[in-house]
């Protein structure tokens, strides 16, 4: 009698990789479609941070390289779309060896807004390969007492 290695969860794992495989088959995206961020889509994700303050939302993300031109930020449907390539290039010559450094590709992310993040007054800035934006909040509604009539 020989004993057999078994991994129970080898199968779920290859049937997750295998539905994902069909799920970002096709690379386009519709505006049905739901956050794809991590989709084949972008050839590199920069880091995001997202803080919550009193009035507003700030978005902070690091795109060293990338002209503040060749960003394009919009806003759908409550979900806000951030899109984006950087292409840059650095030769090195030294003892007779000639180094070239090239970071070049597309980024796409998408960010889900809460109800309270204010549409209209989005504002963007980018300096320094960091770009910021700012989603001020909604202001609260008062609570209003309503008449029943007769």
């Amino acid at each position: 009698m020989s004993l057999a290695y078994y991994e129970p969860w080898s199968l779920l794992d290859r049937f997750n990789k295998q539905l994902n495989q069909l799920a970002y088959a096709d690379n386009s995206l519709s505006s049905n479609d739901k956050d794809y961020s991590n989709n084949v889509t972008s050839h590199w994700r920069p880091a995001v941070d997202i803080k919550e303050e009193a009035n507003r939302f700030l978005i902070t993300a690091d795109i060293p390289g990338v002209e503040p031109k060749n960003i394009e930020i919009t806003m759908d449907d409550g979900v806000l779309t951030i899109k984006g390539e950087r292409q840059s290039a650095s030769e090195e010559e030294q003892q007779g060896y000639k180094r070239v450094k090239r970071a070049s590709g597309a980024f796409y992310r998408r960010f889900s807004l809460p109800e309270t993040a204010d549409a209209e007054r989005i504002e963007a800035t980018g300096k320094n390969g960091v770009l910021e934006i700012t989603l001020p909040k909604h202001e609260k509604l008062k609570p209003r007492k309503i008449e029943v009539k007769i």
